[in-house]
């Protein structure tokens, strides 16, 4: 790496967001397969749109379609693509974003390094919270079946862990609150640390 020099621009990270007319901020939904991650994320960035946030959602599942197409679901790959993810989120805050991040996550590490990366003023944890009983119960990809049934290996909440954050910024469980009032307690926090 010796022969790679960052390259310095005149426009920074702080004028971008002055130009969107608030501040930038990466907000990190984790939690178990099905726990509402994504469906969470999407209704919270409809109501930040609507508010004139300027917005981007990254999932895992899109995500590993391009970007991450090649890493599997290994400990290591799943290291190395949140560590992927984190840093295109941190680029995405430079250029002033709001990003929404929908990722299993498992590891307390990796979101750690999350946070190390882009800085813990620019990141928010939110725990999706939901039981493994009512994630199996929605199971709306069929993947905890086929990970009781042994065709998924490494499985998170079945065959591989996951360890919950231990101060997440904002828990909710899906099962027991509705989507427009878990969005809505979302959406309040976090115009609070952009505006």
């Amino acid at each position: 790496m010796s022969n790679i020099v960052r390259q310095e621009y005149n426009i920074s990270g702080t004028q971008r967001q002055a130009q969107m007319g608030h501040g930038a901020l990466l907000v990190w939904f984790t939690g178990l397969s099905g726990s509402g991650k994504s469906t969470l994320a999407n209704a919270v960035e409809q109501k930040l749109h609507a508010a004139g946030v300027h917005t981007y959602t990254l999932d895992g599942d899109n995500v590993r379609h391009g970007l991450n197409k090649d890493l599997g679901f290994s400990a290591e790959d799943r290291t190395e693509n949140i560590r992927r993810i984190a840093e295109v989120a941190n680029l995405m805050l430079d250029a002033g974003l709001v990003v929404l991040s929908a990722f299993v996550s498992p590891y307390l590490k990796d979101r750690q390094a999350i946070k190390d990366v882009v800085g813990a003023e620019g990141f928010m944890e939110v725990f999706v919270d939901t039981p493994l009983e009512v994630c199996e119960q929605r199971d709306v990809k069929g993947l905890y079946a086929k990970a009781r049934a042994g065709q998924i290996p490494d499985f998170t909440g079945i065959s591989a862990p996951y360890q919950a954050p231990e101060k997440p910024d904002f828990r909710i469980d899906t099962s027991v609150t509705g989507l427009d009032e878990s969005a809505n307690l979302l959406t309040e926090l976090i115009m609070t640390r952009v505006k």
